[in-house]
């Protein structure tokens, strides 16, 4: 029977790109235990446990060559799992002509992995190695972990908990976008447009994204899926998309709205631009609106040449988040946020929403928001009255 240190896993034995100052934790190394692989996603339960590298060159083989990548989870160092974006390959120079299947590296074709079956001191070696390698000539300092006290950062730093501040909108290619500038050009073109139509945004980033697509089909013939009208009989596709990241103006606003038992509307209309952000056209004199600071608000957007948009109602956020294939911005229907003000006015029940806005005086664009800590003070203010 065999010991522990006899017993054999599936490991990266060596990589056959030679330049190890090019190598990187995000590609298999050697000395890498492969411990499973999923082609749906990095999630613990879906990935397929592995024991033997013949094993899993079989398994390899019958994947869809169209995969574009598949996860594999791998042990390194102090039993600590790490999970990878590989591609599926054919090992070249295989005895007997047979067909074995290994994995690359999703950012260099050249790094391709040789696997075998190795004992747990084998593959310690081989790590020992690897980590040495990718830390050449003190490219990098040794690193360890240190607690950090989550709960309390956010508490005090963020100006509102459930509020992540940053925002996202993913941009899907048309089906005639052949290339990812065009999908860019027209992710920057809505941008553009909002922030023309005098929505307070601050630009972030830009970045590509894969999205895998599957197409939904009723019994009834219809299609239930909004974007994927053209691709009825592609069930698994790789798309990329753009995703643009974007701060809303320098500071979001509270609001609460506190409604007196005689009121019967919170006196404001809302509207919608183009773009998909909901935003304050017009506040009534004397309304709860007013008493609550969004007059005084809505009046210095004016001024400065915004519009006082929503971001948040009730904690949720009504930002646009997608943009499909077919074109469609998908944005939260005005018709449901109309339904959360009557029904908050009806039962006389305060409720709280987020409005982006500019400091006094500035009218000029920024490369990022200016987050204070909090003997600065937040330019988050809460508006009420009492009742």
């Amino acid at each position: 029977m065999a010991t522990s240190d006899q017993k054999t896993v599936v490991c990266v034995k060596q990589v056959k790109q030679g330049v190890v100052e090019e190598w990187d934790e995000s590609m298999p190394l050697p000395g890498d235990i492969i411990e499973g692989f999923s082609e749906h996603g990095g999630d613990d339960d879906l990935f397929i446990p592995v024991k033997a590298s013949s094993e899993l060159s079989s398994q390899l083989s019958k994947i869809d060559p169209g995969l574009e990548f598949i996860w594999i989870k791998v042990r390194r160092g102090n039993n600590s799992s790490v999970k990878l974006q590989a591609r599926i390959v054919q090992q070249k120079g295989s005895i007997l002509k047979r067909k074995y299947y290994t994995i690359q590296a999703t950012t260099d074709d050249r790094h391709v992995a040789d696997l075998g079956d190795l004992t747990l001191n084998q593959c310690t070696e081989l790590q020992e190695m690897s980590m040495k390698a990718i830390n050449v000539e003190g490219r990098e300092f040794g690193r360890s972990g240190i607690k950090y006290d989550w709960k309390t950062k956010v508490g005090t730093y963020l100006p509102d908990q459930l509020c992540p501040v940053i925002s996202s909108i993913l941009f899907m290619p048309l089906v005639n976008e052949q290339c990812i500038e065009a999908t860019t050009a027209r992710c920057m073109a809505w941008f553009s447009a909002a922030i023309s139509s005098g929505v307070p945004l601050v630009f972030v980033n830009i970045q590509t994204e894969q999205v895998a697509t599957q197409d939904k089909i009723s019994f009834s013939g219809k299609e239930t899926s909004i974007c994927s009208r053209q691709q009825i009989h592609n069930t698994n596709q790789i798309m990329h998309g753009i995703r643009l990241w974007f701060l809303p103006g320098i500071s979001e606003i509270s609001i609460e709205l506190i409604p007196k038992p005689t009121e019967y509307r919170f006196g404001m209309e809302i509207k919608q631009t183009e773009e998909g952000f909901v935003y304050i056209y017009s506040v009534m004199r004397g309304s709860v609106a007013e008493d609550a600071g969004l007059g005084e608000l809505y009046e210095e957007a004016i001024e400065n040449g915004f519009l006082l948009v929503i971001s948040r109602l009730e904690g949720k956020s009504i930002m646009p988040k997608n943009v499909c294939s077919g074109g469609l911005v998908h944005c939260c229907d005005q018709s449901e946020i109309n339904e959360a003000f009557n029904l908050a006015i009806e039962q006389y029940e305060t409720i709280e929403m987020h409005v982006m806005a500019w400091p006094n005086n500035q009218t000029q664009l920024i490369g990022f928001a200016s987050l204070l800590p909090p003997n600065g003070s937040f330019p988050t203010h809460h508006y009420h009255y009492d009742r």
